[in-house]
């Protein structure tokens, strides 16, 4: 039985600034797809071309939905911190049993 893909969060630049989380196995196809397809984001329409700025495999898609939601819910300024190298990623990876033990906080 083959083991399932593992998938990878991803933040993309805008051509305005913006910045566009998301998740995939194959993050070069996804960039693709939102580049060149109707299958691509509907917040990137109009938005192109794109950078990507950040790419971490994170594990299976349960894990990879996780962390993609609270990556969404930061604020820019923490997004720009961690595309920048100035936050770790780690923190947002981790469960939040994870984080209460690391003494980072509840979540």
């Amino acid at each position: 039985m083959a083991s399932a893909p593992a998938y990878s969060v991803y933040i993309l630049r805008c051509a305005d600034g913006s910045l566009y989380t998301g998740i995939a196995t194959d993050v070069a196809r996804r960039l693709a797809d939102h580049e060149t397809t109707s299958r691509g984001a509907k917040y990137l329409r109009g938005r192109g071309p794109f950078r990507l700025v950040l790419e971490h495999e994170v594990g299976d898609r349960s894990q990879a939905s996780k962390v993609e939601h609270r990556l969404k819910a930061l604020q820019k300024e923490v997004k720009e911190d961690l595309v920048a190298g100035r936050r770790s990623l780690a923190e947002f990876i981790a469960t939040p049993k994870q984080r209460q033990a690391s003494g980072s906080g509840g979540g």
